[in-house]
């Protein structure tokens, strides 16, 4: 064994070991009980960022544990590889989307292999590879023939420059963010699929999912939206449509004042085709895209549609108009105004002199206030006509039944869930399995057509999709007639959504999935991805599941058992101002920072002597060049040093901040253990441990080794605090770096020491704990070696550390037996020199005691004075 502890030289040949014994392929095997852990899957964007590194290292140390535990453990690893970004990527460097992507996977790959991670790559898959979008092809298919499928007109962002659909992302201030054009709303025809079917599933499933963190299952109840209403239909005078809306709250239907509309209303394009005004303010809010989370703070605008409805209880006449802050999108597109009781119809109301009518009474009923603004609050009825004087729940009852019996209302349960649309306009991405045939009837391809295969071998020019440009590669034909193939692409959301379920087979030629497979590693154990995605990618991969549970190839409801969302990477940022007024951003690593006495940065420069502006801490990312490159940190420190820190720097949910120092700090411990294992095996074998030869000094330690055992283990299986864990380590090796080693009962303790934390430290830093198990000679390699068992026996106590105090000041801390009475403990601290110093040596002292913890030693001077004091007072 070399002296010294060289992470370059162990790292490549342990990770050679697993590679060519294939340390980590699995195969399904009823003998064992299954676990199957699982990370959410990279984009292949040509290197890992830390975010990575601390995602894949949570998922690899839970997996070795378990593996210890002696399960048979799933871990995959696979390439999210289609989307935009590849597209974008490909224009600026001049090439196509395939290669580049390729590339990456391949350069990525090797770096997740330098940093030891426990995959099965036999396993290995690419979303943008025909084997594996072959079956998603198929499947939308069968879901279009079940009428799960459908293609509609919706309307989008849309680029007239690069035409092309932009995310709401890409729309900066109305504009395209590629080429800076005016962003119109367009209505286009788009593939979905019905998720909106399957909402009170994904809604009251939530609850079985006992190990998910709360907060992502509050965002996905939320996102649901799950709501129980009234739907209303108001008679338009002079027309015989009426004009219909929801409301979750009726016991205000008595204090509607006005009716508002979308601009994408079939009243108001009505309205606009006859008027121009309204005509160019209809326009100018179907090109403004609106989020829905934005409605409460917008400037409200609006304009009357010369048009009036009548109130199905009251017979008033009410004025309708259209208004920007309702969504076509959400509900019916149409919305009763109670400007009275609710805060957004009431800025609209105050901005355009609209009445105001209070229907709801305070809490101290009192009529309300409402020069500054709404009441929002639920209370009494008054002004409501038969319907005074009735509670929320009263009055919403008897609104609701009084409308439906009159036809204007019916109960309803509403979502704020919309249905999935799956289509993309962009070339990299699977082909949407669909043919238009020449007599105009759209038919899914033929079995014996899929995989419609996307051309790899394509030119692009950065504004249309290669398949889109050519007409030949559409032509296909369908029982002899003429057809076109459907030149949108999937949602990349459509590929993460069923990935898991293809690791357990990911060679299988028959269909989406064998069923034996997939029923054996289903459901996932433990998922692991950033809290980022709670709402789409972890809905729809739900969503997937239920789809493949009712079509028979999963028999399970849920995808994952449990879920842990770890927290992002932060890191320190700066800055100097450049030639041009602009922001220079400096990497950490060339900043050379000045702190003061409680370590915080008062100083920078970058390396040519700039002086630099800190901002703090921020998450890595490219605009601030703060990300920390996890080659550099291996290829310094090594990957067990970056994972060892990864794990101990933060709890795994919450932020890490990012500091060498730390990462330093973990490779000196490394090193300590290294040196500290070299000195032990330097004296040769040891003997077996004979626990009955040993003393209380070797018992406590031993003791306190199988105290770590038991918290790191309950510590990584059950509590997921790795960061805890570690600490425990570290603690246990203070002790054993200092533990005496003159006796072979004190070397067979440190043997088992040792092995014990090889092991516990295997699943944080597993390189160094393969060297080390072989130089302890521990039986086998390391990957099949048990997790090491808690000795129940050993930690009973059997002696106490008691405190001792001279007049309530601590003098001394002496170690007794469990047992010990007060008389045994008080001649234990009568031999303790720091004790007896200060006792008066012809005098005996009062003696308290607090059995097992504490015992104090009052004289009799003391309680003289302490008396004296009393009485003066």
């Amino acid at each position: 064994m070399q002296e010294q502890y060289c992470p370059e030289d162990i790292e490549p040949q342990v990770q050679l070991h697993w590679q060519q014994k294939k340390t980590f392929k699995v195969v399904e095997d009823s003998s064992k009980e299954k676990y199957y852990c699982l990370s959410m899957l990279p984009y292949p964007s040509g290197r890992l960022h830390m975010g990575h590194v601390r995602n894949y290292t949570i998922g690899d140390v839970i997996s070795r544990y378990q593996l210890m535990l002696g399960k048979n453990v799933l871990q995959p690893m696979g390439w999210d590889a289609f989307g935009l970004p590849a597209e974008s990527a490909a224009v600026k460097n001049n090439t196509v989307p395939a290669p580049w992507t390729y590339e990456n996977i391949d350069y990525m790959k090797k770096q997740l292999q330098l940093l030891g991670f426990s995959y099965d790559w036999d396993r290995e898959i690419a979303t943008c590879k025909p084997d594996y979008y072959h079956w998603e092809q198929w499947f939308f298919t069968q879901l279009y023939q079940k009428g799960m499928a459908y293609k509609k007109t919706s309307a989008v962002n849309w680029c007239p420059h690069d035409r092309t659909i932009l995310a709401n992302e890409q729309v900066i201030d109305g504009c395209c963010w590629r080429c800076d054009s005016k962003v119109e709303r367009k209505e286009i025809p788009q593939w979905f699929i019905k998720i909106t079917a399957y909402a009170d599933q994904l809604l009251d499933d939530l609850d079985k999912l006992e190990s998910w963190p709360e907060q992502v299952k509050t965002m996905q109840r939320n996102w649901i939206g799950r709501s129980e209403g009234v739907e209303i239909s108001f008679d338009v005078v002079g027309m015989k449509e009426k004009l219909t809306v929801y409301s979750t709250r009726p016991d205000t239907f008595m204090g509607v004042t006005y009716l508002a509309v979308a601009a994408g209303h079939p009243l108001s394009l009505q309205v606009a085709a006859i008027d121009s005004g309204v005509a160019e303010f209809v326009e100018q809010c179907r090109n403004t895209k609106i989020a829905e989370a934005d409605v409460a703070t917008m400037e409200k605008k609006g304009m009357a549609t010369g048009l009036f409805a009548i109130h199905p209880l009251s017979g008033e006449k009410i004025a309708i108009w259209i208004a920007n802050f309702v969504l076509m999108d959400y509900g019916t597109g149409a919305v009763m105004a109670v400007p009275a009781h609710d805060q957004r119809d009431w800025e609209f109301a105050v901005k355009y002199g609209l009445p105001i009518k209070a229907v709801i009474l305070t809490a101290d009923d009192q009529v309300p206030d409402l020069n500054q603004q709404a009441m929002t609050e639920k209370g009494r009825l008054f002004n409501s006509n038969q319907f005074d004087g009735l509670n929320h729940q009263d009055g919403a009852n008897a609104i609701v039944d009084k409308l439906v019996s009159v036809g204007a209302g019916q109960k309803k349960v509403n979502y704020r869930l919309r249905d999935w649309g799956v289509s993309r306009q962009r070339y990299w991405g699977a082909p949407i399995p669909m043919i238009t045939l020449e007599d105009g009837s759209v038919v899914p391809a033929p079995a014996d057509q899929l995989p419609v295969i996307l051309p790899e071998d394509v030119i692009m020019d950065g504004i249309n999709s290669p398949i889109k440009s050519d007409p030949q590669w559409a032509k296909t034909t369908v029982n002899g007639l003429q057809g076109l193939r459907e030149t949108d692409t999937f949602d990349t959301f459509m590929e993460s959504s069923w990935y898991y379920a293809r690791y357990t087979c990911p060679n299988y030629d028959r269909g989406m999935l064998d069923p034996a497979a997939a029923n054996y590693w289903l459901p996932v154990d433990q998922y692991v991805g950033g809290i980022e995605h709670a709402i789409m990618h972890l809905m729809y991969f739900r969503f997937f599941h239920k789809l493949m549970r009712d079509a028979g190839l999963v028999n399970s409801d849920e995808p994952a058992k449990r879920l842990l969302c770890q927290g992002m990477v932060l890191a320190d940022a700066f800055y100097y101002i450049g030639d041009n007024g602009q922001r220079i951003w400096v990497s950490p690593i060339d900043a050379i920072v000045e702190r003061d006495n409680k370590g915080r940065i008062v100083k920078a420069v970058d390396n040519e002597g700039h002086q630099l502006e800190y901002t703090g801490m921020c998450k890595m990312s490219k605009s601030k060049n703060n990300g920390i490159d996890p080659q550099l940190m291996v290829e310094k420190y090594g990957a067990d040093t970056v994972r060892l820190f990864m794990m101990f720097a933060a709890p795994a949910e919450m932020t890490l901040e990012w500091q060498e120092s730390g990462v330093e700090g973990a490779n000196r411990f490394l090193k300590r253990l290294w040196r500290l294992v070299f000195n032990h095996v330097g004296k040769g074998a040891t003997q077996e441990l004979d626990k009955t030869c040993l003393n209380p000094e070797q018992k406590s330690l031993r003791r306190d080794l199988h105290k770590t055992i038991a918290k790191v283990t309950d510590d990584i299986g059950r509590r997921q605090t790795f960061n805890t864990a570690i600490a425990a380590i570290m603690e246990l090796m203070k002790q054993l770096n200092n533990a005496p080693q003159d006796t072979e009962s004190a070397r067979a303790l440190m043997q088992e020491s040792l092995l014990a934390v090889v092991k516990m430290l295997y699943p944080f830093s597993p390189h160094i704990c393969f060297i080390l198990w072989q130089q302890l000679r521990g039986e086998g390699d390391i990957d099949t070696a048990p997790w090491p068992v808690v000795d129940q026996q050993a930690m009973i106590e059997e002696v106490n550390l008691v405190i001792v105090q001279v007049n309530g000041k601590v003098r001394g801390k002496i170690t007794v037996p469990v047992d010990a009475k007060k008389e045994q403990v008080y001649e234990y601290a009568c031999r303790e020199y720091s004790v007896t110093k200060y006792l008066d040596e012809l005098t005996k002292p009062e003696v308290f005691y607090v059995p097992g913890k504490l015992m104090n030693l009052v004289t009799v001077k003391t309680r003289q004075v302490k008396n004296e004091t009393f009485e003066n007072k």
